[in-house]
């Protein structure tokens, strides 16, 4: 059973930052972490190492990565137990469509700025008449966007990092299948 997920952001979106899945999985598995697989290509890579602390994996994986691909990349490393918390603990479950709920995995707890930030963004999206709603729960960020994200202004304006920390966002039907394919993992 895979017992973590490197969720890297911001790699093979548009063009940008390319990364091979293959060369991805090696570089992974040359730090020592066994049952190595990504899914899909945006950066989602699943591994057990007995190392428990997550900032340790990240900075790992984030140092192959550099020295591998010549990237800077931000890494957000969760346990399996993470992503079943994710899950369990959804804000929105009334949403029947599970692209329309994103979680923004934070590489740490929100600070009082931070927090007051995301509100004076979700005000303003709100001013503008958005169906957006945002909850904050511990080191994720919930984002409701009824409308698709694609066109949420309260999504663009977390992409351009309002909160200056480092996290990536991935669907809740994303996270269902990263759950289940670590669940899979031999």
């Amino acid at each position: 059973m895979a017992t973590h997920v490197a969720l890297l952001r911001g790699i093979n979106v548009g063009g940008n930052n390319k990364v091979p899945m293959a060369e991805l999985r090696g570089a992974v598995s040359s730090l020592g972490y066994s049952v190595v697989s990504t899914y899909i290509q945006t950066g989602n890579v699943l591994f057990s190492t007995p190392e428990t602390e997550t900032a340790v994996l990240e900075t790992a994986i984030s140092d192959v990565i550099a020295s591998t691909f010549s990237l800077k990349i931000g890494v957000v490393v969760v346990t399996r137990d993470e992503l079943a918390a994710v899950l369990s603990q959804n804000p929105y479950p009334d949403e029947p469509n599970p692209k329309f709920v994103h979680v923004m995995f934070l590489g740490a707890e929100p600070d009082q700025a931070q927090l007051d930030r995301l509100e004076a963004a979700n005000e303003a999206a709100a001013a503008k008449g958005t169906r957006d709603s945002v909850t904050v729960i511990g080191r994720r960020l919930y984002l409701h966007t009824p409308d698709g994200y694609g066109p949420s202004e309260l999504a663009q304006t977390l992409s351009r990092n309002t909160l200056r920390v480092n996290g990536t966002a991935r669907n809740l039907a994303t996270t269902t299948k990263l759950l289940a394919l670590c669940d899979a993992a031999k």
